[in-house]
């Protein structure tokens, strides 16, 4: 792997689609933080920031954001217009929740956390076990992909149960999901785009054919929740309710199998001394939260200049874009002691993989706990749990995960 950086005027060289680098790009992130916690990225072409506290303070400055046509037009950019092949992929994006700012962010924000409350998120405990051992109960006695029968069916399943939808749509989530979560990757193709735009048409149709039926007969589900949800005498339009069921799905489900597959694989190679006791729930905690600092499942999280500012002795512009690495804050010499140690419990867990500021996860309380329901049913099953071949690591360092983790019981 070739990291080239010119410390005179802070430029970085790095080909994000190296195998050398996604498969462990912790390796480039301490030699990029030896030299600067900031950086302009060629190959992305844009400045990026690496440090815990740069990282941390940025997700929460509010001179950047996630979107800019808010305060200026495409013309003033000098972008172009928008392309016909992904009009609905954008149309979903436009209302999304993670994709607004301020005062559409806030209002949007207080209608989807009626859905997240710590007692119906907690209620869901028993559903998440159950499920669990249900997977476990399929598990074969030979090797076996842990990504494929576990980590993967585990979060579009529960999606799925919360959004009153039948299991059986699972796969379809599923690709759908795959599909759309494609157009954040580096160097995407327009083949990339047009299928990603299909599967979000289909996606939306699908919503709002659920929509159409929650309203006509509600439930207890959370798609229920949200249509009932109201703020201030405002609710949810039914854009708004599409896009916000395809981001729970779309990023809840890659982060979370990504971060329950890079927790196994950090508990089996750094600390197998631990798996047994996976099962007492303090440990449990703090084994969730080192496996976010130590192997977080999301590794870049863009923002927009929102107006010219300078930061860091950078000069910025607005319409600019600048890139959070969330995956190299947890390994931050400066604020870790032992940046490369996997060492639960040892309070050194800070990272940023849920974010901060208004952009922080809303869906953390649920990741936290289906990754301690999956440690905990997964180890207390399978003690003797062990990796049989080398791991595969999946070719998108953005969401940094495995393409296969073969394992035996």
């Amino acid at each position: 792997m070739t990291v080239r950086f010119d410390a005179s005027t802070r430029r970085l060289s790095l080909e994000p689609r190296r195998a050398a680098f996604y498969g462990n790009p912790y390796a480039a992130y301490a030699e990029i933080l030896a030299q600067t916690p900031v950086a302009f990225w060629e190959e992305l072409g844009m400045w990026c920031f690496f440090g815990y506290e740069e990282v941390n303070r940025l997700l929460r400055d509010r001179r950047f954001g996630r979107e800019i046509l808010h305060v200026t037009t495409r013309e003033a950019l000098g972008w172009p217009p928008p392309t016909a092949h992904t009009r609905d992929f954008d149309a979903i994006d436009a209302h999304s929740l993670l994709e607004r700012e301020p005062p559409a962010h806030t209002r949007l924000r207080a209608l989807v956390s009626r859905a997240f409350v710590s007692r119906r998120v907690e209620s869901l405990r028993p559903i998440i076990e159950a499920l669990a051992h249900d997977l476990v109960d399929d598990f074969p006695d030979g090797p076996f992909d842990l990504i494929a029968r576990y980590a993967t069916p585990m979060p579009v399943r529960i999606i799925a149960r919360m959004l009153g939808v039948p299991e059986s749509m699972a796969p379809q989530l599923l690709a759908w999901s795959h599909d759309m979560v494609a157009m954040y990757g580096v160097g995407r193709s327009e083949a990339v785009e047009v299928q990603a735009n299909a599967a979000a048409a289909d996606f939306s149709a699908f919503v709002r054919e659920l929509v159409a039926a929650r309203r006509h007969a509600p439930g207890d589900d959370l798609l229920s929740v949200l249509i009932a949800a109201e703020e201030d005498g405002s609710r949810l339009s039914e854009a708004e309710l599409v896009s916000t069921v395809i981001l729970l799905l779309n990023a809840g489900h890659e982060a979370t199998v990504h971060a329950l597959g890079n927790a196994v694989r950090a508990l089996l190679e750094h600390a197998p001394h631990l798996v047994a006791a996976v099962r007492d729930d303090a440990l449990l905690a703090h084994v969730v939260e080192e496996s976010l600092r130590f192997a977080p499942p999301l590794h870049l999280f863009k923002r927009y200049v929102l107006h010219d500012t300078h930061d860091s002795g950078i000069a910025l512009r607005r319409g600019e874009q600048i890139g959070l690495v969330l995956g190299a804050t947890g390994r931050d010499p400066r604020v870790q002691a032992h940046p490369h140690a996997y060492l639960p419990g040892a309070a050194q867990a800070r990272h940023t993989s849920f974010g901060a500021g208004i952009h922080f996860c809303v869906g953390a309380p649920l990741a936290r706990l289906e990754l301690q329901c999956a440690l905990q049913v997964l180890f207390s099953r399978c003690p003797s749990l062990r990796l049989v071949e080398t791991p595969v690591v999946k070719d998108s360092w953005h969401f940094h995960g495995h393409e296969a983790l073969v394992v035996r019981k």
